[in-house]
């Protein structure tokens, strides 16, 4: 395989000395012409791409210590391989690294890596089944979050797609099928997976327990699913997908003052709406989250709740060059408990800890077709979503805040 990079690079185009390195890596290769060009042997193909943000908060915390001076730890990149011996064959695989606040200051992971058999493929059906550790169909962005140029800002909306609950949905081990109809009608896609999701870590314990306990979640096996339909190219979709996420607890051994071996239950459901046009795009989803917890012991008693969110976000693109887009984005913990009011009264932790309402307005702009650097600002009444490593302490959060992001990426 032979890689090959040409660039004009003048004075004036030079990153800033003062940037850190990663700004500064993603600024000098947006500014190269072409893009890195691969050549390798007939269907294999590399690809990768670098992001690097800047999060600033004016209270609170949001990958980082965000609220004194910003913070730059909002680092992804990742590199991936494909390989296609055969026309219904294909081999991929993904590394990536991705920094994100407290407890994800080096994360190095193997994404995605896959073997993807075609049974059947003709001009209107297609059958498969993919093998290993493959990405989560959940939602539109799901799949793709990590890569920036596919997702339609900065921070997806969180009320349906959660960092602080990212590595138990981002992908699993285990199979998927999936089947593919092509007509004059429209474009169905269904995806069905089982298999070990990723996420039984801290985040999955703060989020669950409120604090870290001294024992440790296991990984159960669990279900994912989504159904699509396409119109017109993809100008209109349409999709239901849900997920059932199972966990159990193991405690320390021996279990002095701990929690007994317990399991929770987690049904995601996310109802799917898109459409894109030329200039203007208008997209919503609405998920239900439903949370079941047992056997814990006297120190933390079952209890069943169902969470609900929702946005609605539009897009206009004035060029190929520019996007603006208008978000409203809501997360209830509770559906029956709105306000956070009820858990309040029960634990004393303050209700906005259980909520967020997110006006966001933002804009990209594509340097080039690999280079493109964005912009966004929130405005958010509620914590329901800040990643609880960044903000241990619960009583300490305030309810009403603003987070500005910027973000320069490039692909290949």
């Amino acid at each position: 395989m032979r890689a090959s990079l040409s660039c004009r690079f003048s004075r004036s185009a030079r990153a800033p000395q003062s940037l850190p390195w990663w700004p500064a890596l993603v600024l000098w290769l947006g500014l190269c012409h072409p893009a890195l060009a691969f050549e390798a042997f007939e269907g294999f193909q590399v690809h990768g791409f670098l992001s690097q943000g800047y999060i600033l908060t004016t209270n609170n915390n949001f990958f980082g210590s965000s609220e004194r001076g910003g913070s730059l730890d909002y680092t992804e990149i990742g590199v991936n391989a494909s390989w296609t011996p055969l026309p219904r064959l294909l081999f991929a695989v993904q590394g990536l690294f991705r920094r994100a606040g407290a407890g994800h200051g080096s994360d190095l992971d193997l994404d995605f890596g896959l073997m993807d058999y075609a049974f059947l493929s003709t001009a209107d059906w297609q059958l498969g089944i993919r093998l290993g550790r493959f990405k989560n169909p959940l939602g539109l962005y799901n799949d793709t979050r990590d890569v920036a140029f596919t997702r339609p800002s900065i921070l997806l909306p969180e009320s349906i797609y959660l960092d602080s609950l990212r590595e138990s949905f981002v992908s699993a081990d285990g199979a998927l099928v999936y089947g593919e109809l092509d007509n004059w009608w429209g474009d169905l896609l269904l995806e069905f997976g089982g298999g070990l999701p990723r996420g039984a870590n801290l985040d999955t314990e703060l989020s669950i327990f409120l604090q870290d306990r001294p024992g440790t979640f296991q990984n159960e096996l669990s279900y994912v699913g989504r159904l699509t339909y396409q119109l017109d190219g993809g100008r209109y979709k349409l999709a239901v997908s849900g997920a059932q996420l199972n966990l159990s607890y193991e405690p320390r051994f021996p279990p002095t003052q701990d929690l007994q071996a317990g399991t929770d239950l987690f049904e995601l459901l996310i109802l799917s709406a898109q459409y894109n046009g030329e200039h203007w795009g208008f997209t919503s989803e609405y998920a239900l989250r439903h949370t079941e917890d047992q056997g814990f012991g006297p120190d933390f008693p079952d209890f069943a709740f169902t969470g609900e969110s929702y946005y609605f976000q539009g897009m206009y693109r004035a060029s190929p060059k520019w996007e603006a887009f208008l978000r409203y984005d809501v997360f209830y913990a509770n559906r029956d408990d709105r306000d956070g009011a009820k858990f309040e009264a029960f634990t004393g932790i303050p209700g906005h800890n259980f909520f967020a309402k997110d006006w966001t307005i933002g804009a990209r702009y594509y340097v080039t077709p690999t280079f493109m650097v964005a912009a966004e600002y929130h405005h958010v009444d509620g914590t329901g979503w800040l990643p609880r490593q960044d903000n241990p302490d619960l009583f300490a959060t305030d309810k009403n805040w603003d987070l500005f992001a910027l973000l320069v990426s490039y692909r290949f």
